[in-house]
Parts: C-alpha cells; structure tokens; sequence
C-alpha cells in the first residue's frame, strides 16, 4: 500500500503524517508512506486544501485532519 501525505507544514499535516506513521506500525501493515509538500504536487490530486490522504492513489481525506479511528478504518480497507 502506498500513503501519501499532502500538506506543506502546518500543525494539522503534521499530526496527519504522525498519527499516520503510528497507525501503519501498530497494525503491521506494509505500508509506503511519503509526504507531499510541492504544491504543484498537491494540486495534480485535485486538492485544494490541505491536509490530504492518499492511499493507493485515490484521495480519501482533503482539508480536514480525519479522526484516529477514522484513519485506522480507512488504513485497514486499503489493506484488505
């Protein structure tokens, strides 16, 4: 599974990213996980605000940091 994450910095891209990287350790997954800062990157996902989940490609979350146990459900569908 590939994760990226979208965000250039802010306080809320970066509790994505960590909340993200705990996640994918706990659960064991195999899991690629990059982060995306360059804003030409970001809008090529079709997002405006950030931050943004990706997994496998498709965004599932942008311009809002999803709850724990919202991402965990999202990490383990992506994984099955």
């Amino acid at each position: 599974m590939k994760v990226a994450i979208l965000g250039s910095g802010c306080t809320k891209c970066k509790a994505l990213e960590e909340i993200v990287r705990e996640l994918v350790k706990e659960l064991e997954l195999d899991a690629d996980i990059v982060k995306i800062t360059e804003i030409n990157e970001i809008i090529e996902y079709g997002v405006m605000l950030t931050p943004g989940l990706v997994i496998d490609g498709e965004v599932i979350v942008s311009g809002r940091l999803p709850s724990r146990s919202e991402i965990e459900t999202y990490l383990k569908s992506a994984s099955s």
